[in-house]
């Protein structure tokens, strides 16, 4: 699924009319029967509804949601905010088939003042229909009076297409100044700000439903190169055939741990084995093979020799054809440690082997001013290798500090992984998945109950089965990993305080994620969770 600019958002609807012949007025009687849709079913109990509506399109699509609520059973409330002579086209052509006796038309503040505040207590949901992403900020006006009494109140809020106020392009003051909004339910694409939009709005929202409206895939082009990750998850959703055997779903090995570090790789290899790969062999030092292979009597162990500082010792490399024989993917880092020999250990494998690579931890500090050895790794991008760096380890391969990264993640992830070949997952509040070729794709999954230590471990895990089970489809395994694992990591909150969830629960919540479907008969859900 593509994620467009506001601009690519309206040339869709365009294309969509005139070359595919389907009328603007049709693909708002959609969207507005999508939200009327939403509302009924998300909150079933609600029977007064309070619609806010503009003189534009968004307004056109509440006006919609009106008369399908009416037909449905509802009563409704119209407050349009605003000159009915400035109802133009389609949106006209709603407000004429809309009961006028729901219809009230505050045109000033002071009206506005008056009866919002006594219509909101006797409604039990608001739609916000005011304006949509053709929109500039800042809100002014009627809009903005609304704005301010919604905002002092606890009514559950739908925003139709984006909170008003907000900014589709995801500016810096896209969210200053805007409606609240507790779900929001847009059509046809994501906008960039329903991807974003949750890492820095005052007023953050819940669910985000995209429901298709009649635009055709080749009507919605895009030169952002951003899709969503979720879009990836089909890979992972046929049942696998009767005649399976373990064979046919990649060998994993893990290597990592060092003297008193063997929590990293278990976690990792613990993952790895629940995400679904066939086999799944970690390689750690000889100290704590024992303990890590209690974590599961599933997983298999390879005792590597250390060196005199308890880390993975050089003279491993000497054997390395017998423990990589038949190994479909090769994740290395988590508890590795940079001490002694290690760093070299790695920056040596990744170079001498052709097996598909997930990086993470410390074996991404292993390239601290030598990143120019990863693009020759990736042989110019012909062989797949992963790097997971969270933005501090980010801040370590460019010489900068994670506050840098943060500031511009979007554009430092593209082109790390361009000028180097590689596919680079920058984890934090909306990982990035950067492809070689400079797409991106945005995760919407994850909560901050995931900010326990473990959880890069158990990404690194996921990520490497995902790629052993779709060896011919990285590039999706790689994307559908990223989404399952914040997905699981949103099916533990939901079921346990976020201050309780661990990393390891997340593993134990993969079936669900696997199971779990995105769409229902709305939409596709990019944010929050349907039942």
């Amino acid at each position: 699924m593509k994620i467009l600019t506001a601009a690519e958002m309206s040339a869709a609807d365009r294309t969509t009319a005139e070359r595919f012949g389907v009328p603007f007025g049709e693909l708002m009687e959609h969207a507005g029967t999508a939200v009327a849709k939403f509302a009924r079913q998300q909150y079933p109990t609600a029977k007064n509804i309070l619609i806010l509506a503009g003189t534009g399109n968004n307004g056109g699509d509440g006006l919609v949601a009106a008369r399908v609520l009416l037909q449905s059973g509802c009563n409704v409330e119209v407050f349009l905010l605003g000159d009915v002579a400035k109802l133009k086209g389609d949106a006209a052509a709603a407000y004429e088939s809309l009961d006028r006796s729901v219809v009230r038309i505050l045109a000033d503040k002071t009206a506005i003042k008056e009866a919002l505040p006594n219509a909101i207590r006797e409604a039990d949901v608001l739609l916000d229909a005011l304006v949509g992403t053709g929109f500039t900020p800042p809100l002014r006006g009627p809009a903005a009076v609304a704005r301010d009494i919604v905002a002092d109140t606890t009514i559950l809020v739908i925003a139709v297409d984006l909170p008003s106020g907000w900014d589709a392009n995801f500016t810096e003051t896209y969210a200053e100044g805007a409606f609240r909004a507790n779900a929001v339910v847009t059509f046809t694409a994501p906008k960039l700000a329903h991807a974003f939009g949750h890492l820095t709005a005052p007023n953050v929202f819940g669910p985000v439903v995209i429901a298709p409206i009649g635009s055709p895939d080749a009507a919605i082009a895009s030169e952002q190169k951003l899709t969503w990750t979720g879009t990836a998850k089909h890979i992972f959703e046929s049942p696998r055939p009767f005649e399976s055997n373990k064979g046919m779903y990649g060998h994993v090995l893990l290597i990592g741990g060092a003297a008193g570090k063997a929590g990293a790789p278990s976690m990792a290899s613990l993952a790895a084995l629940r995400a679904g790969a066939g086999l799944v062999t970690a390689a750690v030092p000889q100290s704590i093979l024992n303990t890590v292979a209690l974590i599961t009597p599933e997983l298999m162990t390879h005792p590597l020799t250390e060196d005199a500082t308890g880390s993975v010792a050089l003279a491993n490399l000497g054997t390395k054809d017998q423990w990589l024989k038949k190994i479909s993917v090769l994740a290395i880092g988590p508890g590795l440690g940079t001490e002694g020999e290690a760093s070299e250990f790695v920056r040596r494998l990744v170079l001498e082997t052709d097996i598909p690579f997930v990086l993470d931890a410390d074996a991404l500090n292993a390239f601290k001013g030598q990143t120019e050895k990863l693009k020759e790794a990736s042989r110019n991008g012909t062989r797949t290798i992963v790097l997971t760096p969270h933005p501090g380890e980010m801040g370590t391969l460019l010489g900068i500090t994670a506050k840098q990264v943060q500031a511009d993640r979007l554009n430092l992830a593209r082109s790390f992984a361009q000028q180097h070949g590689v596919t680079l997952v920058l984890k934090g509040a909306r990982t990035l998945v950067a492809h070689p070729d400079g797409s991106v794709a945005v995760n919407t999954t994850g909560n901050p109950s995931m900010a326990k230590g473990g959880s890069g471990d158990i990404l690194t895990g996921i990520i490497a089965a995902c790629l052993a089970q779709k060896t011919h489809q990285s590039r999706e395994a790689i994307e559908a990993a990223v989404y399952l694992h914040g997905l699981a990591g949103d099916f533990a909150s939901r079921q346990m305080d976020e201050h309780t969830v661990l990393a390891t629960d997340t593993v134990a919540h993969l079936s669900g994620a696997f199971r779990y479907r995105t769409s229902d008969n709305i939409g596709e859900w990019i944010c929050g969770l349907h039942d």
